[in-house]
């Protein structure tokens, strides 16, 4: 790049067989060694005479001599054959579909058991059936832009397309195609969000789509189902109307932006210029937009949209007209404005076009306030509104950023209006080194702030966290890291983060979103411990970080064991998460409690909860639904520990083994409110405030809410208390039975035995009141009739489907079946102080033991 005259020159493609090395390069015709590569002769009969370009070469596995080679030539480019080993050529085809942008395809595979198919990717794969003559497409339904093939030596019919989409496969050659990913690829230029909540996220992505989706969804994960293309194509920046999250504004290359409605779906092209760009030099353009131009809507007056080309370009009637807003900012050097490629072929496809803005910020607390960055190495900044501008290159320079590199990404800062941050990179120059800058003095003075990062990976962007002054995020080519001092020393912040380009940064509300080259989005949930941190708090034994505020919003959970299928984007954790930091795994037991005033409302420990008296084994023997619901013991580490509360309270106490297919047997989310977080650890007591607020987007008052909350919590106790009642009767009625064998063996079966069936039978009776025993798996209940306990979930599921006052009709029904469990269980208390008195005194006046009380849980 310092020097046009000077071109490293490879050989593009080196076929191997048995026989024979065959290569073909760029101006370097084909040459073929027979010894390994020792020596080599280059071939030229019948072959272009001339300037040749890139040439492509496959030599077939099922005819011993046949040589193909696909090659890039002014007038006589094409498919050449040979069949004697490469010594004489046979001009076999021009199809243009073979040879589209030669530089970027110009592959040829053979088949390597029938000797007259080859196939040849590009746009769209091509195979022949007759040695090259004739050309047939073949779809691959999953993407276009071939570039690699593999073929089974052994199976031809098994292949592996390789193409800007991924890889695809065939097993039965190319009648259809599959594609099974288990990872997101989606490669995305920028990110930016709306203001909804849940806020959603929008970027281009590489030879695909724009893409706007939600940061979280009601079901188990995000669906390709909750997101949509926003207009505008694979590249540029999307910025969404602050007034209405159904408009956005997305670029694309050429200059292209599009206004798109979500409401009547339509996507309006409001470019500036409606110049073609394709195949013409960028000096014939009135304005040069990069590839990935900066899009972006005014903050402070959000009728004013900017488009940047070589010049900032203004409209302030969404894109109706437009006007200058700037001089040129760039270089405007004519020697990098010629069409791109050749000499044999151009390829100017818009990504080539150079000396344009390819950064652009504005500051949040300076009305008119907005920073530009070139991809040739300028940065200026505008305080009066785009009237003037000032150069601020020299001072850059002075503080190390070298001359004519990409200016990345440029960040205003939302604490100090003269503050301000560069992310530069120099890998065009072969300069892998990070280059980060902040000024603090709108631009006058800059200081390069790269300590702790390495030197080899280069940095692609830099934000500073809106909540801390001085706590930067910089995303690099191979992850993301952390400053919590103004950049004056990083730290890595990669955690499960793939080790991946990370190519743009958005910090919205507690969350941070990174946008990736070839891992697609990714959120960073509550950024509560990083705002709060400091170099002091790891030297104490235990700290509890002061929870962000968390919004009540209905979610879906995946049941125990299962995991978030591949094809889904993962929500965020629905409910509040707590942070502590422990120096070292303490020898105390640790408690962390959820209160409302003085009221416990959910509690885990270190420590496994402990049962009393019997109802321990069995609910240990049995594994019941209290232990799977949250109440596992706490597993901490040494360093940060994050526990999810899921904002329910305790679960109701369920019967060992009760089956349930119907309804919610979860416990209820609590109402909006503070909540206070305390936890214990031998005698150090720590606590925070927690807030719990309502879903934003629904507009309740407070108070329907409560009195959901109040509902669910009386229709859980009865719940219990309908289980507790059950697992009495099952008890007392396990005890009456078996003193029938018991008082024969003891010679006493004729004053007890005769009064064991029918008590057996009234408790089962009761029973059968409040459960069917005979439902013992999920869809028993469609067979045998459920009874009061399966009502009472099934009205958990009803009140606690969204967040709403309950209806009229609920809170009647929850009055109905209490009356009725009431009834039952008066019944029970008459039987137990009638029926079950006599026995217990049969059994004392026979001498034999009376039965134990049942243990209630």
């Amino acid at each position: 790049p310092r020097n046009p005259d000077i071109l490293y020159a490879a050989f593009w493609q080196v076929v191997r067989r048995p026989w024979v090395l065959v290569s073909g390069g760029p101006g370097s015709s084909l040459w073929k060694s027979t010894d390994g590569g020792s020596t080599w002769k280059r071939l030229t009969q019948g072959l272009p005479e001339g300037l040749l370009g890139k040439i492509g070469v496959t030599a077939s596995g099922a005819r011993p001599g046949r040589v193909w080679a696909l090659v890039e030539h002014k007038t006589r480019g094409g498919l050449y054959r040979s069949d004697d080993y490469g010594e004489n050529w046979t001009h076999v085809s021009d199809d243009h579909g073979l040879r589209e942008r030669a530089w970027y395809y110009s592959w040829i595979y053979a088949d390597p058991k029938a000797e007259d198919t080859i196939w040849a990717p590009n746009v769209q794969m091509h195979r022949s059936t007759d040695g090259g003559k004739s050309w047939t497409p073949v779809g691959t339904f999953t993407h276009g832009d071939h570039h690699d093939l593999w073929i089974d030596p052994d199976d031809p019919t098994r292949m592996i397309v390789g193409n800007d989409g991924g890889a695809t496969v065939t097993t039965n050659g190319g009648r259809t195609w599959s594609t099974q990913m288990n990872q997101p690829t989606g490669q995305f230029y920028r990110v930016i969000t709306d203001d909804r909540w849940p806020y959603w996220i929008y970027g281009c992505q590489q030879d695909n789509t724009s893409v706007g989706m939600p940061s979280a969804t009601p079901g188990v994960g995000i669906d390709a189902t909750d997101w949509h293309p926003v207009g505008g194509g694979e590249s540029g920046w999307v910025a969404p109307d602050p007034r209405n999250p159904d408009i956005v504004y997305t670029g694309e290359y050429g200059g292209q932006v599009t206004r798109y409605d979500h409401r009547t779906g339509q996507v309006r092209n409001i470019m500036a210029w409606p110049q073609l760009g394709s195949g013409r030099a960028t000096s014939t353009l009135k304005y040069r937009f990069n590839w990935n131009a900066p899009l972006m809507i005014d903050r402070h007056d959000p009728s004013i949209l900017y488009h940047a080309a070589q010049k900032l370009l203004r409209s302030r009637d969404e894109g109706e007209t437009w006007e200058e807003a700037s001089p040129d900012l760039t270089r405007n050097d004519p020697t990098t404005l010629v069409a791109s490629g050749g000499p044999i072929t151009l390829d100017v496809s818009g990504a080539e076009v150079y000396a344009t803005i390819f950064a652009l910020a504005e500051s949040p607390l300076e009305k008119g306030q907005i920073w530009a960055g070139s991809d040739d190495g300028l940065v200026h900044l505008t305080r009066d509104g785009c009237a003037t501008w000032t150069d601020l290159t020299p001072a850059l320079n002075r503080a190390g950023l070298p001359e004519h590199v990409q200016i990345n990404a440029l960040e205003a800062s939302p604490h100090d209006p003269a503050s301000a941050f560069v992310a530069a990179t120099a890998t065009k120059w072969d300069d892998p080194r990070p280059l980060l800058f902040v000024t603090h003095d709108f631009g006058k003075t800059w200081a390069l702030r790269v300590q702790g990062l390495p030197g080899d990976v280069f940095t692609r962007v830099v934000r500073e966290d809106p909540a801390r002054k001085g706590l930067l995020y910089a995303g690099t080519e191979r992850g993301i890291y952390v400053s919590f001092d103004d950049g004056a020393h990083w730290r890595s912040l990669q955690q499960n983060l793939p080790a991946v380009p990370v190519t743009d940064l958005a910090i919205k509300r507690d969350d941070l979103v990174v946008a990736t080259q070839g891992r697609s989005f990714w959120i960073l949930d509550d950024l509560a411990p990083l705002r709060q941190w400091s170099d002091a708090l790891a030297a104490k034994p235990l700290h509890l970080f002061q929870p962000a505020p968390v919004v009540r919003f209905q979610q879906a959970s995946l049941e125990d064991g299962e995991s978030l299928p591949p094809a889904l984007g993962a929500n965020r954790p629905n409910g509040a998460l707590l942070d502590l930091w422990l120096a070292e795994i303490p020898k105390a037991p640790l408690s962390v409690e959820i209160l409302s005033g003085n009221t416990l409302l959910r509690r885990y420990s270190t420590v496994k909860p402990d049962y009393p008296g019997d109802l321990k084994a069995r609910r240990e023997a049995e594994q019941s639904d209290r232990e799977r619901l949250k109440d596992k013991p706490l597993a901490l580490k040494p360093g940060l520990n994050r526990l999810l509360w899921d904002m329910r309270i305790l679960p109701p106490e369920l019967a060992p083994k009760a089956v349930f297919d119907e309804g919610d047997r979860n416990a209820p989310r609590v109402a909006p409110g503070t909540y206070t977080v305390r936890v214990t650890c031998g005698t150090q007591v720590l606590t925070a405030e927690l807030k719990v607020l309502a879903n934003p987007a629904l507009k309740l008052d407070e108070a329907d809410l409560k009195a959901q909350f109040d509902l669910l919590k009386a229709i859980r106790d009865r719940l219990s208390e309908n289980q507790a009642a059950v697992q009495r009767i099952r008890d007392l009625r396990s005890q009456v039975e078996a003193w029938g064998p018991r008082a024969a063996a003891a010679g006493k079966g004729g004053a007890i035995q005769p009064l064991v069936g029918p008590l057996a039978a009234r408790l089962a009776a009761l029973e059968r009141r409040l459960t069917n025993p005979d439902i013992q798996a999920d869809e028993d209940d469609l067979v045998y009739e459920p009874q009061l306990d399966h009502d009472w979930t099934w009205l958990t599921g009803v009140v606690a489907g969204a967040d709403a006052r309950p209806t009229a009709g609920a809170t009647r029904m929850v009055a109905e079946l209490a009356d009725r469990q009431a009834a039952v269980l008066a019944d029970l208390a008459a039987l137990e102080a009638s029926d079950l008195a006599a026995f217990q005194k049969a059994l004392s006046e026979a001498g034999l033991p009376r039965i134990a009380p049942a243990e209630r849980p």
